[in-house]
C-alpha cells in the first residue's frame, strides 16, 4: 500500500468533557505499514475525574498526577503530524473533538490536518449489526491489546483502517473523502 500515510489517534476522557483528556495514543502507518505506537498519559485540568470514566479505561486522578498536560503532549504528537498531516479515528467526532476543545481551552492554535473517520467508513462498507472498534476487530481477526487504553485502540484503528481501504479498492484519499473533514 504504498503512499498510504496517516495517524491513527485516540484519547480517553477524564469526564464527559472532551477537553479532560487524560491519555493520548497514535499509531504512526507509512506506505501502509505501522511504524510506530505512542501512548501519554496526561494531566487532565484540575486532575478530576468521574466514576464512570475511571469505570471505562481504568486510569484514575494518582496515574496522571505528574503527567504533563495537554499543550506538552499536543506538541509531541504536532511533530508526527508535520510529517503526515492526516490523521485517522474511531468516530472521529469525539477525538477530533477532543483536540479542538482542549486546544480551545489551552488557547492553542489549530493545525491543517485532514481527519478520517474508520467508524463512518465500516458503516459504508460493511453491513454488520455494530460497528464497534473492538467487534470490527473481532470480525476481522485484527489483533489488539487492552481496549480503552489509547495506544492500543488507536493501532487497533490504524489496521482497521487499512482494511477498509483495502477493502473499498483503494486509489486515493478522494475516495475517503465522505467519510472525514478538516480539523
Amino acid at each position: 500500500m504504498q503512499g498510504i500515510n496517516f495517524i491513527a489517534i485516540d484519547f480517553e476522557t477524564a469526564t464527559g468533557k472532551r477537553a479532560s483528556i487524560c491519555e493520548a495514543g497514535i499509531c504512526v502507518v507509512r506506505d501502509g505499514k505501522i511504524v510506530e505506537t505512542r501512548s501519554w498519559l496526561v494531566r487532565p485540568q484540575g486532575n478530576s475525574y468521574s466514576y464512570w470514566n475511571m469505570q471505562i479505561h481504568g486510569i484514575r486522578p494518582n496515574d496522571t498526577a505528574d503527567s504533563p498536560e495537554f499543550p506538552e503532549v499536543w506538541t509531541e504528537i504536532s511533530k508526527y503530524l508535520k510529517d503526515i498531516p492526516v490523521l485517522v479515528a474511531h468516530n472521529a467526532a469525539f477525538d477530533i473533538g477532543c483536540i479542538r476543545h482542549s486546544l480551545e481551552l489551552y488557547g492553542m492554535e489549530k493545525l491543517e490536518i485532514t481527519y478520517y473517520c474508520s467508524l463512518r467508513a465500516a458503516r459504508k462498507l460493511y453491513s454488520f449489526g455494530c460497528n464497534s472498534l473492538d467487534y470490527l476487530c473481532d470480525q476481522f481477526r485484527i489483533p489488539y491489546g487492552q481496549h480503552h487504553r489509547a495506544g492500543d485502540d488507536a493501532e487497533m484503528c490504524a489496521r482497521l483502517f487499512l482494511k477498509e481501504l483495502e477493502d473499498a479498492g483503494w486509489c486515493g484519499w478522494e475516495e475517503m473523502g465522505n467519510c472525514g473533514g478538516k480539523l
